[in-house]
């Protein structure tokens, strides 16, 4: 019954609550973002939703307009502290996470849901083997199992196992634990970039 009814029902919930607050930030960073560099404020990046329907999620920009797109051996996003294509308010909102804060729309749209599998790129259904593709059973999520325990430390693969873990053990007090292991990580800022040993694993 959570699951197929009273997830999305406090995922609404908790995101029309928010999004006034969300107005704020958007007021505040959104300026900073555009006269940095004169660009677009939002980037919509195409993500594999539940079912593998494609969606755009929505993201404040980070990196400079036109910047090249990286990635690391196994074909996720390139990610680090160091990476010239951010720009100065990038590197602070990347650090504090709210670059991800746009996904509220997402959520009432119900592309995502607040906890979640993280959304992959649409290319990487192609990559899915044996049983993989079940993590695309339930809508992505703003944040999800391996952001709250893991954040960027273990290779794609690795993510895609605890993923099938959440789903298959997916609950009210699971979703809350990890609403509030995320919460604590955010304000900790803890390994929010991937280190060079878990490139190394990947």
């Amino acid at each position: 019954m959570y699951k197929s009814i009273f997830k999305r029902v406090f995922d609404l919930i908790i995101a029309i609550i928010a999004m006034p607050f969300w107005f704020i930030i958007l007021a505040i960073i959104g300026p900073i973002i555009y006269f940095q560099d004169k660009g677009s404020i939002f980037y919509n990046a195409s993500r594999l939703g539940k079912d593998g329907k494609i969606f755009k999620m929505y993201k404040f920009r980070s990196m400079k307009m036109s910047a090249p797109d990286l990635r690391n051996e196994d074909g996720s996003t390139f990610n680090a502290e160091d990476d010239p294509r951010l720009t100065k308010i990038g590197k602070f909102i990347r650090k504090t996470s709210l670059d991800e804060t746009p996904q509220l729309l997402n959520i009432i749209k119900g592309d995502m849901s607040i906890v979640g599998p993280r959304p992959d790129l649409p290319e990487h259904a192609d990559l899915y083997e044996g049983n993989e593709n079940r993590k695309l059973e339930v809508r992505p999520g703003v944040t999800g199992f391996n952001q709250a325990y893991y954040r960027n430390t273990v290779p794609w693969k690795e993510r895609i196992q605890h993923d099938i873990y959440y789903i298959d053990n997916l609950s009210m007090w699971l979703d809350i634990k990890i609403f509030f292991k995320t919460a604590v990580s955010v304000l900790k800022r803890e390994d929010i970039f991937v280190s060079e040993n878990s490139k190394k694993s990947s």
